[in-house]
């Protein structure tokens, strides 16, 4: 499936999903008496989405790629903190808010560690390197991989 915008991605859905519910978590007064902690969360929770957006409109696959390693790392760094919020007195009753907020992250990540392992086997440079004889070229090679496979199916060797 192709993607014109990036508000059309699942995974950029997810994390947006993934960063709403961190800021509501973390609207309650005793993350507030954690001194920074809450603001961090919520910036890497933002950062996840933000990146994936931004590696979107680059223009280029290697650009896309390297952006979505940032969101990857931010969907990392949400984990850790809720790591060490989960181990903090006090914060019993987050439990299973932070249990959800960490799957939820780990879903993100794996998504985009699928989408990076298939942008990195592509021969699909991206937006910026397309015109109209790099898209007949890449056309072609599809239609010849698919003409292929076909005779791969049909084709019976004789038997021996």
């Amino acid at each position: 499936m192709k993607f014109e915008r990036f508000e059309d991605l699942p995974v950029w859905k997810d994390s947006v999903t993934l960063a709403v519910s961190i800021f509501k978590v973390t609207r309650d007064k005793r993350f507030r008496e954690l001194g920074d902690i809450a603001s961090q969360i919520q910036r890497a929770g933002l950062s996840v989405s933000n990146n994936i957006a931004e590696g979107f409109e680059r223009g280029t696959t290697q650009e896309l790629i390297s952006f979505l390693y940032y969101a990857r790392g931010s969907a990392g760094e949400v984990r850790s903190v809720l790591s060490v919020v989960e181990r903090l007195e006090g914060l019993n009753d987050f439990k299973s808010e932070i249990s959800n907020l960490k799957s939820v992250a780990e879903a993100v990540s794996r998504q985009i560690r699928g989408w990076t392992a298939a942008l990195q086997n592509t021969p699909i440079r991206g937006q910026r390197y397309l015109n109209g004889n790099t898209k007949s070229e890449f056309e072609r090679e599809k239609r010849r991989k698919v003409f292929e496979a076909t005779l791969k199916q049909h084709y019976q060797p004789p038997v021996s």
